[in-house]
Parts: C-alpha cells; structure tokens; sequence
C-alpha cells in the first residue's frame, strides 16, 4: 500500500511539473499578444459555432498565457447571436463568463442594436454601455489600426 501511494504521489508530481513546463514554454515562445476576434455569424445547432469560437479564444489564452494578451472580441450583424443565445445556454452563459474574467472585452455593435431593435439590457448576456461600439467594422479597422492582429474563428 505504502509502495501504491509513493508511486501515485510520484505521478502526481510529474503531472504538475510537466504542466508548469509547458506553460512556462509557451510563455517563453509567444510575446505579448493584441489580437481581434470577429463574430459575424449565426452560432447554428446548439450554438456549436459560438461554443467553438469561445474554445478557440480560451485555447489561445491557454497557449499564450492570460498575462501576455490583449484580446478584443466585435460582435456584429449575426454575431449578436452569441450574447442573445448565452442567456439561455448555459454552457455559453459559462464560456462568456470566463473569458471575461480572463480580461477579455466584448464589444457590441450599435448599429446592429438599432437595426434590429436589440435591447442590450433586455436581449443580451453582460452587455453594459461601455460595451457599444458605433460600428462594429469600423471597430475591427480601428482596432487593427493599433497592431491588433484579426481572427475570424
């Protein structure tokens, strides 16, 4: 039994110094990093689209290190989709919720507010003024003005 738990214990400390390795590589691979995320489209069934697009911007986090990023992500047309459907998909709810308090900034198209009579108190999920932007393409050339790279997931 004694022999069990010394092994386990040895596991259990490879694991962790493993994972503060990789960490530590990828923080010693990528500088810091500004980056634009564009969602302009419909999340689909279950809202698979959204899901992945909120996974690819986590995994960046994960490979870059939440210290190292800067990361911006306009919602447009579509893309407003994303915050309407999070206040009933909880999964989605989950996902918004963690890259904000990843130090992730949303920002919401206000033309698309007004176009499609969007209340963003009402119809969205944690949208706050500070969140609109006047225009949601002029907010991605803006933003890529100041060296953000842009990704559309």
């Amino acid at each position: 039994m004694k022999k069990i738990m010394t092994v386990a214990m040895t596991l259990a400390i490879a694991l962790v110094v493993t994972s503060f390795a990789s960490v530590a590589e990828a923080s010693e691979r990528y500088a810091k990093q500004k980056v634009v995320y564009h969602i302009n489209y419909d999340g689909g069934a279950d809202d698979k689209k959204y899901r992945g697009a909120m996974r690819n911007i986590q995994n960046h986090i994960n490979a870059v290190g939440a210290d190292n990023m800067d990361i911006k992500v306009v919602l447009h047309g579509n893309g407003l989709g994303l915050l309407s459907q999070a206040k009933a998909n909880e999964a989605l709810r989950g996902q918004v919720l963690e890259l904000k308090g990843q130090n992730v900034a949303v920002h919401v198209c206000n033309n698309t507010l007004n176009g499609r009579n969007i209340s963003y108190e009402n119809d969205l999920f944690d949208v706050f003024e500070e969140d609109i932007v006047p225009s949601g393409v002029a907010e991605l050339s803006h933003l890529q003005m100041q060296g953000y790279t842009y990704i559309k997931p």
